[in-house]
């Protein structure tokens, strides 16, 4: 007798699943996929070097600038956040006041610099006598002193006020990169403004424009 519909199903299902690959056999053909990294494991550069390494490596930095380092460019040489320059520098600056050490750290226009301890400063210049050619003359310390506390400022209002002509100390001035152009007055002529670098701050130990004296503080009494 021929067999049924239902028969025959039931025949090729045992067929097919008697073909069936074992499962061992398909996991051993399956290659093995590597976990991937998770990116928040990689090491930051704060887990790299070691906290004594920092300090070492900010005082290398500082010290071999001939200018202020800011915070973002050391932060970025020495592979650090800028938080972690901030603490560490507050932690040298301690430590050398702590230790009577002969320099200190100070921020001039925006950057760190490694200067001498002001207690010794008679010593120093004993050492280091200052050119003749980098002194200022009194002419030119008025002049400078105008363009600083009122920049930006035009030739004619500095003129004005000193009563005198100020072209060639100007010129002298801008040599000396203590003194820029810093734009032109919307005046008849267009005449340009003066105002001071930051040459002029790390010059005078100032750490910005704020840090200026009160102008009535250097009146005679």
């Amino acid at each position: 007798m021929e067999p049924s519909v239902e028969d025959k199903e039931i025949e090729q299902t045992e067929t097919d699943e008697a073909n069936l690959p074992d499962v061992e056999e398909v996991a051993a053909e399956e290659p093995v996929r590597e976990a991937e990294p998770d990116a928040y494991d990689e090491p930051t550069p704060e887990a790299e070097a070691v906290p004594e390494q920092i300090e070492g490596i900010l005082e290398a930095l500082i010290f071999t600038s001939a200018r202020p380092v800011t915070t973002v460019k050391l932060s970025m040489a020495a592979g650090v956040r800028t938080d972690t320059v901030e603490s560490v520098i507050v932690r040298l600056r301690e430590r050398y006041v702590a230790d009577g050490r002969g320099f200190t750290l100070e921020n001039l226009g925006g950057g760190w610099q490694m200067l001498s301890n002001p207690h010794y400063v008679d010593w120093v210049e004993r050492l280091h006598l200052k050119e003749a050619d980098g002194k200022l003359s009194p002419a030119a310390l008025e002049t400078l002193a105008v363009v600083a506390y009122r920049q930006p400022v035009m030739r004619a209002d500095i003129e004005a006020i000193r009563g005198v002509q100020v072209g060639a100390i100007l010129k002298s001035l801008m040599e000396k990169d203590l003194v820029r152009i810093a734009g032109r007055a919307d005046a008849l002529g267009r005449p340009m403004l003066y105002g001071t670098t930051k040459r002029f701050l790390d010059h005078f130990g100032l750490g910005g424009l704020s840090d200026l004296p009160n102008v009535r503080e250097l009146q005679e009494p």
